[in-house]
């Protein structure tokens, strides 16, 4: 075995790393390429995308229901806002603030998704008798 063979793996694993850092570093400095105007068009991407959701929202007579209807876009948008600030922000306060917005509000759209999907409670089901009556009366 020649001197340089207990080399090599270090070696082959320094270079590895020093590609993964550069990797990682062209990839970032891709995203901050496009600058604040790129981060702020996505900005405001996210906002048309979210107020044209809520336009498309139809009243349902259910105040719950619309308020949940309404809610989900408004956070996916505070989402995606975030995920901006994560990729061209770098005050470290607001990119951690922008990651628990990612989380938080993660959740928050995963409550509201059961809600609309949960059977309604018995107050809001319609009541059989006055549904039989309904159905002779036409």
């Amino acid at each position: 075995m020649s001197k340089k063979a207990p080399y090599l793996p270090i070696f082959l694993a320094l270079s590895l790393a020093a590609t993964c850092t550069a990797l990682q570093s062209d990839l970032y400095s891709h995203a901050k390429s496009g600058g604040p105007d790129q981060a702020w068009r996505e900005y405001m991407s996210a906002m048309d995308k979210m107020h044209a959701t809520m336009a498309s929202v139809e009243s349902s007579g259910n105040p719950d229901l619309e308020f949940t209807r309404l809610m989900l876009p408004h956070h996916q948008a505070a989402i995606d806002m975030a995920k901006t600030e994560l990729l061209y922000g770098q005050d470290p306060r607001l990119r951690r603030l922008a990651q628990e917005i990612v989380t938080d509000q993660q959740s928050e759209i995963e409550l509201m998704q059961l809600w609309i999907l949960r059977p309604p409670p018995a107050s809001e089901k319609p009541d059989k008798a006055s549904s039989q009556e309904q159905k002779k009366e036409q």
